[in-house]
């Protein structure tokens, strides 16, 4: 029973790390809309699957079928999402790579900023950023539904 429970933190740590990195393209993207007008403005973005690739390289990954998890003895009195309790979560700093934008056409006063690419890139944004929250919710429904006798209903 506390093997699901930990995979399922660790999951939960994914998405969590997934949600820090899109809340931080939201702020990079919300600024080259904010600065559209501004002359010379070279827009930022950065490459969301490589970052979250880096974000996620030391949470443990599942075991093959049949092994033991080595993650998934816990010391007593140690804390099962202590990777989650040690950032807490939204306060995950994420480490991006911004880059420039490539434009898509030459501007007289040499702004980068691409107005229809950036709304697009914004509205997949936020609904990718929707679409983690849902995940999380529902994980930690399913998980607290779990916990409940079946008298609590």
């Amino acid at each position: 029973m506390i093997n699901r429970l930990t995979g399922q933190l660790d999951f939960q740590d994914f998405q969590a790390q997934a949600l820090a990195l899109r809340s931080e393209r939201q702020r990079v993207i919300a600024s080259n809309i904010a600065n559209a007008d501004t002359p010379g403005y070279v827009a930022r973005d950065f490459n969301f699957s490589q970052a979250l690739r880096d974000a996620t390289a030391s949470l443990p990954r599942p075991p093959a079928s049949g092994a033991a998890s080595p993650t998934a003895s816990n010391d007593l009195g140690a804390p099962i999402a202590g990777p989650l309790l040690d950032g807490g979560f939204g306060r995950l700093k994420p480490t991006t790579d911004l880059r420039y934008a490539t434009p898509a056409q030459t501007n007289l006063d040499s702004n980068t900023v691409d107005m229809d690419r950036e709304r697009a890139a914004f509205a997949d944004n936020a609904l990718k950023f929707e679409a983690s929250l849902r995940f999380i919710n529902g994980s930690v429904r399913t998980m607290t539904d779990a916990m409940k006798s079946p008298n609590q209903g």
